[in-house]
Order: structure tokens, then C-alpha cells, then sequence
């Protein structure tokens, strides 16, 4: 077989190839369901990003409407996941009135961890936190928002 016969059949071959390649992503690309779910109790990838109830009432009572997070000016940054767990906190120390004048501040470490503050004071986790009580309640917006993210 000469030089220029051989060029024309891998050509042939990687336009065939291209062809087939589109011909099944064409395919599947239809096999793509944006709103019927699998089951009857399931939503869609794309609506599962609502964040917990306890975002949803702390930015629409700082008149934000519905955000994924509750940012406050003078907060430490943090992740979206660490303002909705302070959210669930907050909502969880409103029952426990030895906890009413303690300001809790969730960040997000270097790490990409949970940063915890109280009162000004940064504790690298969970357990450092001398409060019982408050360890109990971070422990449960942790738990909470985890089920949350189900």
C-alpha cells in the first residue's frame, strides 16, 4: 500500500471514531433526567442544595432572603457548611438559658475543619471546649446538619 492510501484510511478511521463518539454522547445525554426522580421520596441532584431550616429563618431575619449561608460582619471566614452547623447552634442555645450571653463563632480551619470560638477564645475542636453543655449542643448542630446533608 502506498503513503497517501494509508493517510486516507486512518482519516476515514478517526472521522468514524468522532462520529461514534458523538453518536453516544448524544445518546446518552438523553438519558439525563433533570425533574423526575428515581423514587417517589427522592429529588433531583440539582434541588438537593437547600440549606437546613435554621439557615433559611436566620437570613430571612436579616432580611436576606433564602441564602445556602448566614454570613455576619466581624465572623470568622468560614465555609458554608460551618455558618449552617453556628445556625443549627444558635437555633439549639435558645433552650438553654445558662448559654444566652455566650457568643459562639464557627470558622473553617486551614485544614478545611470546624474552628470553634466562644467568647473570643479559639478552640481547635470539639472537645477542647470547657462548657459541657455547649460541647453537647455542638455536638448535636454537627449531627443535625449532617442528617441535614443526607
Amino acid at each position: 500500500m502506498d503513503f497517501p492510501a494509508i493517510i486516507w484510511l486512518l482519516l476515514i478511521g478517526v472521522a468514524l471514531l468522532i462520529v461514534a463518539i458523538y453518536w453516544l454522547m448524544q445518546r446518552q445525554a438523553k438519558n439525563v433526567n433533570l425533574t423526575r426522580p428515581s423514587s417517589p421520596d427522592e429529588k433531583p441532584e440539582w434541588l438537593r442544595s437547600m440549606p437546613p431550616p435554621e439557615t433559611v429563618a436566620a437570613t430571612k431575619a436579616d432580611g436576606e432572603g433564602i441564602t445556602l449561608y448566614d454570613y455576619d460582619e466581624g465572623e470568622q471566614v468560614a465555609a458554608p457548611f460551618a455558618e449552617q452547623v453556628e445556625d443549627i447552634l444558635y437555633s439549639l442555645m435558645q433552650d438553654e438559658p445558662s448559654l444566652a450571653e455566650v457568643q459562639v463563632d464557627l470558622g473553617t480551619a486551614a485544614d478545611g475543619s470546624l474552628e470553634i470560638w466562644v467568647d473570643g477564645v479559639s478552640y481547635p475542636d470539639v472537645t477542647a471546649v470547657p462548657d459541657k453543655n455547649l460541647r453537647a449542643l455542638i455536638q448535636q448542630a454537627v449531627e443535625k446538619w449532617e442528617a441535614y446533608d443526607t
